[in-house]
């Protein structure tokens, strides 16, 4: 078996959220406290901090909790793993696969012909290449594009 998701998708998943959202209170807290005739509006302190929370949520929300922690190739099947939870699909049963690749992380994502035990479209992130491979396809975009039109 060879793993085709990034190592990376702990980081993003679960340690980023946590360091962004200690940030924020940390700010807020901050500016809330902080007195002399140069403090801030207590308003804007406010406001600010409330809209990078929720559209932090909202860009994590889509862009990253919805990753799978790993995927596996097995040949004719992919083991997907997620939070304790494990299934495996064959490669016949992709209907496409789609490859986001200008996005922070990359994304890859499955439209599978019947849902498996994480739904109908699965997304996982892929490894990175080098710097300048944000430019192409993922390799195994590409594979898993090649064996799923080869079916």
């Amino acid at each position: 078996m060879r793993r085709i998701s990034s190592k990376g998708t702990f980081f993003y998943k679960k340690i980023f959220p946590v360091v962004w959202f200690s940030f924020l209170a940390v700010f807020l807290a901050a500016g809330l406290f902080a007195k002399g005739p140069q403090a801030p509006p207590k308003a804007l302190l406010l406001v600010i901090p409330v809209l990078m929370t929720g559209v932090g949520y909202l860009v994590m929300k889509n862009l990253i909790f919805d990753l799978l922690d790993e995927v596996w190739d097995d040949g004719d099947n992919l083991v997907l793993l997620n939070g304790g939870d494990r299934d495996t699909i064959r490669v016949s049963d992709i209907m496409n696969v789609s490859d986001t690749h200008m996005v922070n992380p990359p994304r890859i994502t499955l439209l599978l012909r019947a849902p498996c035990r994480f739904g109908r479209e699965i997304s996982f992130s892929p490894p990175r290449g080098s710097m300048f491979s944000v430019f192409k396809k993922s390799p195994i975009a590409q594979d898993l594009i090649a064996r799923v039109h080869k079916l």
